[in-house]
Parts: structure tokens; sequence; C-alpha cells
């Protein structure tokens, strides 16, 4: 692995160390090499490596899917932002960190006959560019890469998605040729996905598909149109574990060449600090203590229980809890994932982290919106399990997902299956719907449990523990404990327990938001979006007046049966804890789209930002030639309606 890095360095700064006696040389761009000059795969390590601003956009999807209360991007938790870089690398990442050293990669390797290669282009191109505009809606497409281009229209949606599909089929079509090329070890050493296993790749662009027609399961014409292609794609991408799209990272903290080395979500690197939490909702769902409200007021309903537990969970409980409930004694009510995927501050020894009577006590508290203590009143801990700023002196190289050389996840077997189960259950089709949703399931717990590095006691000379503080860090479940209650939850009443008759849409949308926790929170935003944040409203989609005033939303109710996600309130659904309301200029909207990196649209693009629709993103005001923000991050995308965008809807600005 270091000498892959290694090889991701140079290829780079190889781009920039020219010798000067060809300063002369005008046909050569040193800036932006043409493919004589750099060959594809010299392009492709370090294309990949811009995959991880899927974890910088987190620090923005996270809170907006409810996954994270932050202090730090909290305008993307109260649904309202100022137009700025924050919330845009991706935007980045497929313009310029990718951009034209991906469409390099194609030429050159189209050109060239280069057919694994030009698959792969394609493939990572699909990827980006759906990812992307489900975050932001439209984008320049047509003229993105035209030479001499100094302001770019826009294509609207669904322009957008017949372009990543096509990719995607392009890229399969290549991958699938005979290619008589000689790679050598250009695809094994800088190819950090799959090393060049074009058999994977074709599964990924199978994924890509699968994924990206999934996020049209509320169209109108869905079941006609797009659910039998989800069910063929899914059956032909990646099914096991040894298949996810991962990009791995070599770790060290400190003693890293480059600290980049390091997952952005380590300790080390401290992009989560005490800034981040884990949300009030995922602690709730992942251990069976959605609240109870009362249906007239939205207050919580105080338990009448008298046992030790009264001051963990207060409430009285709601007895329809999708994910498990708090019977932990009894076998397969207990999840493990909980132990694994949330963070506590119980036990910083590690002791007993292989015994049932130690782990299934411990206790998680998640965070508000905008601020760590949740609605118990208790402080929530960083995603490492601590209070301390984070450090390597706290926690170690960290946990789970939160290590330095934990890998970035970007697809995975389980989510496949389980975009299949929703296509299924659209189709009537319960039965491979079940099938699907249960094997999604048994692949997050795999998939939880591959990732697991069990933290361990550290004794003093006289042979107590150390002091809280200065423990290694790692997770604080074994790992043959995690397998033995995993295989019990899933023999369960929450897993094998259900049976065609009794799966709802919550099952499969509440498994699949568990399974993307936190890795994949831009997906789980696109699910809360398509279904409308489960926004009580009458018609094709909700406005106001008809789901949200300026002041409050009308949320469907836990008892609602047609309410997916059971738990979920917006911050002004005026329930406990969700007494808020959104910026004025959100007109009582939540956000669906992020706007466009502002350095280069709202700098340099904007006469293009005042023409889309229905709501333009800027509005220009003659008289005094002064542009005003309007609410563009209400803007539903294409993907959300049943049918087309309409050409218009009143703006705020």
């Amino acid at each position: 692995m270091k000498k892959i890095y290694t090889i991701i360095l140079i290829a780079t700064l190889g781009f920039f160390m020219t010798g000067c006696d060809h300063y002369l040389d005008v046909n050569k761009n040193v800036d932006a090499p043409d493919e004589q000059q750099v060959e594809d795969y010299l392009y492709l390590a370090g294309v990949e490596a811009a995959l991880q601003g899927l974890y910088w956009d987190i620090r923005a999807t996270g809170p907006l899917s409810q996954m994270m209360g932050t202090s730090s991007y909290t305008g993307f938790c109260s649904q309202y932002w100022t137009p700025s870089d924050a919330g845009g690398e991706m935007w980045r990442v497929t313009y310029w960190l990718q951009g034209m050293n991906l469409e390099n990669i194609i030429k050159y390797a189209v050109a060239n006959e280069r057919w694994t290669m030009a698959g792969i282009g394609y493939a990572l191109k699909a990827h980006s560019w759906d990812v992307s505009t489900k975050e932001v809606g439209e984008m320049p497409l047509q003229q993105a890469f035209v030479p001499g281009t100094l302001s770019f229209d826009y294509q609207y949606q669904d322009e957008i998605y017949d372009s990543i599909q096509t990719w995607a089929l392009r890229a399969i079509d290549y991958l699938e040729r005979s290619d008589a090329t000689n790679y050598g070890n250009q695809l094994k050493n800088y190819d950090i996905i799959y090393a060049g296993n074009s058999t994977k790749w074709i599964q990924f662009a199978h994924g890509i598909l699968c994924r990206n027609l999934i996020s049209l399961s509320r169209k109108s014409d869905f079941t006609t149109k797009y659910a039998n292609d989800v069910i063929a794609h899914g059956k032909l991408a990646m099914q096991t574990l040894g298949d996810d799209a991962v990009l791995q990272t070599l770790g060290g903290g400190s003693t890293a060449k480059y600290s980049a080395y390091n997952n952005f979500w380590s300790p080390y690197r401290g992009n989560l600090t005490n800034y981040y939490w884990q949300s009030d909702f995922i602690v709730k769902i992942m251990t069976g203590t959605v609240p109870l409200y009362d249906e007239a007021t939205g207050d919580l309903i105080n338990t009448e229980k008298d046992d030790s537990r009264k001051d963990y969970f207060p409430y009285k409980l709601n007895p329809n809890q999708i994910i498990t409930d708090t019977l932990v004694e009894e076998t397969g009510h207990y999840d493990p994932r909980a132990a694994a995927k949330l963070a506590t501050r119980d036990n910083v020894t590690y002791e007993n982290i292989d015994k049932e009577e130690v782990v299934k006590y411990y206790k998680y508290y998640g965070a508000q919106f905008t601020s760590s203590t949740g609605y118990q009143g208790w402080s929530t801990p960083n995603f490492w399990g601590r209070v301390a700023t984070s450090s390597t002196l706290y926690d170690g190289t960290g946990r789970w997902l939160y290590r330095e050389d934990a890998p970035y996840i970007i697809m995975t077997s389980a989510e496949i299956q389980f975009d299949m189960a929703e296509a299924y259950w659209y189709l009537g089709d319960k039965a491979n719907a079940l099938a699907c949703w249960k094997k999604g399931v048994e692949l997050d717990m795999q998939f939880t449990s591959k990732y697991l590095f069990p933290g361990s006691p550290k004794a003093n000379s006289d042979g107590t523990f150390a002091n809280y503080g200065s423990l290694p860090g790692g997770d604080k479940i074994a790992k043959s404990l995690f397998d033995k209650l995993g295989n019990e939850y899933l023999e369960g009443p929450y897993v094998s327990g259900i049976t065609t008759s009794t799966l709802t849409l919550s099952h499969i949308m509440m498994q699949k938001y568990v399974h993307l926790f936190p890795w994949g929170a831009y997906e789980a935003w696109v699910d809360l979006r398509k279904y409308h944040y489960d926004i009580d409203y009458t018609g094709d989609y909700p406005t106001e007046g008809n789901g949200w005033s300026k002041t409050y939303v009308e949320q469907k109710r836990d008892t609602d049966n047609s309410k997916v996600y059971k738990g979920f309130y917006l911050a002004p659904a005026q329930v406990a804890g969700r007494r808020g309301s959104y910026n004025e200029k959100n007109g009582g909207s939540p956000a669906y789209r992020m706007t466009p990196r502002y350095n280069s649209e709202y700098m340099w693009n904007k006469q293009a930002l005042r023409n889309l629709k229905p709501i333009p993103a800027l509005v220009h005001d003659s008289d005094n030639d002064t542009d005003a923000y309007t609410n563009y991050q209400c803007s539903i995308p294409w993907f959300a309606y049943p049918g087309d965008m309409p050409e218009s809807l009143p703006y705020n600005y």
C-alpha cells in the first residue's frame, strides 16, 4: 500500500516538475497536460483518491439527513445557509479534482483501445456526477469541459440522469470487451479501488445504475419505466462484501508522511472533533427508544416504569419500533450494530468487551441539531466515544470507520439489496422484497463486523487500569461477541420474524438508513427527499399551505401507516425536541438541494444561476445592479417530483 501512495505522489508531482529548458514549448501545457504527455494510468490514482470528498460533504449531508448534529455547519441543520464553498466538495471533485483529468483518462484510453481503462474512467465519471446532481440538482453538463468557455449553461436533472446512465452503460460495454492491452502493473498499482479487476468494475457500474434509478421510486411511472431495471442492474451489481467499492487508506497518524494518508474522520485529522455528534434520531432507532408522543400536544409521555434504566429512557416508548427494542435480555432482540456504529462514553477501559452482560447495557445519547445536549439532557460524546477534544492521546487510532486506516466506503452490496427490495416492494412482489431486505440486513451485519477493531485495557504497572484519557482507542465490543449477537438478531423478531404480510416500506428504508450511517448520508438524504421528509400534504408535492407554513411543518405522526421513517421529525414539526422554525428565507420549507459551489458559480457564472427554473439561484435587481440570494435550496429536484418539474414557483429573496 505504501508503494501505491508513493506512486500517487510521484504521479501528481510529475505534472509540475518539468525542466526549465522546455519553458518555451507552447504546445505542451504543464498545468493541463494533454494525453501525449501523460498516459491515462498516471491520472488514475489521483482521480480515485479525490473521492474522499464524499466524506467532506457529509459535514453537510450528515446534518441534512439527521444522521449528525453539529456546531460547525449549523446552516445545514437549520436547512438554510448563505451560498458558500461549504458542502461544495463533490462539485469541486466533479469539475476540478477529477474534471479534465478524468476526461483525459477516457480520451486516451478510447483512442488507444485500452478498453478496461476506458470502462473504469466512464464508471468513475458516472458515479461522481450521480452523487453531485443528487446534491445540487441542475449542473453545467454540455459545456462543462469545452476549451475556452468562460460561462456555462446549466442542464436540468433529467438530462443529467440520461448522461449518467449512458456513461455507466458505456463503462459496462468497454469493460466487457476483449482488451489486448498489456497493462503490466499499471492497473494493479494505480487503481486503488479494485486493482484493475474488470469484473468488479462491471459490478460497480451496474451498482451506479441501480442507485441512480432507485432514486426515482416516487415517480408516477416508476413501476412501468424504472423498477425492473433497478432489479436487473442490482442482480448484476456487487453481491458480497468482497465486491464493495472502498478506497483504502494507509493511516499512520503522526508517523504518516502526509496527513491525508489518514482517514478524514480519524482522531488524528480531527475533522469531526467535538463539532459533530451522532443525532438523537439514529440513537433512538438503533436502541429501540423511539418515544411515544402525545398526538394532541406533541409532548413526550413520561414512563410509568420504575426500573434501573428509567433515567436512560424516561419516556414511554413507541410500541412500533422498527429496528429493535429495549428487551436486551431476550435472545435476538439486541442489535449489536449499536455497539459498533454508535459512540458511548461507557467502558472507557475496554473491560469485558466480550461479555454480553456488559455490552448490552451500554448507554447511548444523541445530539440535537446544533447542540451536543440531547432531549434527555445528557451530553453526547464525539464519534470516538469521548467528551474531550479528539486527539491520539484520548482516542488512539480511533474506532470502526473513524480509524486512521479505515477505508472510505463508496458503495456496498448491502445498499444494492435494499434498493432491490424497494423496487420489488413497489412492484407488489413482497416475497422477493423480503428476501432482498433480509439479505441486506445480513450483509450490513457482516459489513459492520468487518471494520471492527476492538480496543483493549491499558494496564498500569500495579495492575490497575490507566486513567480516563490515556487509552489506545478502538471498538467496545469483541468481534466474536458481535458476530454471535448479530446472528441471534438476524434470527430474531426484527429480521427473521418479519414475513411478507408484516414487511413494510419502513422496514426497508429504515434498515437501509442504518446501513448508510454515516458513510452514505448523501444517499440517505436522497431517500428522505424523495419521500418528502414524511411531510403530511396532499397532491403531488408539498408547498406552503400544503405541508408547511412559515413557522411549522405538518409532519406525519408515527401512527400514520404511510409514514416511512418512524421517529423522524423535522426541526419545526412542533413535537418535543422539534419546536423550532426555519430561516424566514425558506418560507417554511426544508432544504431539497445544496447550492452550487460559490467560488465558481456565484462568482463567475451568475447569469446561468439567474436563468434557473422553477426557482432561480440568484435574482438581479437592475435598479441597484445587485444580486440577491433566493430560497433556491428549497427548490425540489426533478427526482423527487412524481412527474416533470413545474416551470415556476413563488420564491423568496
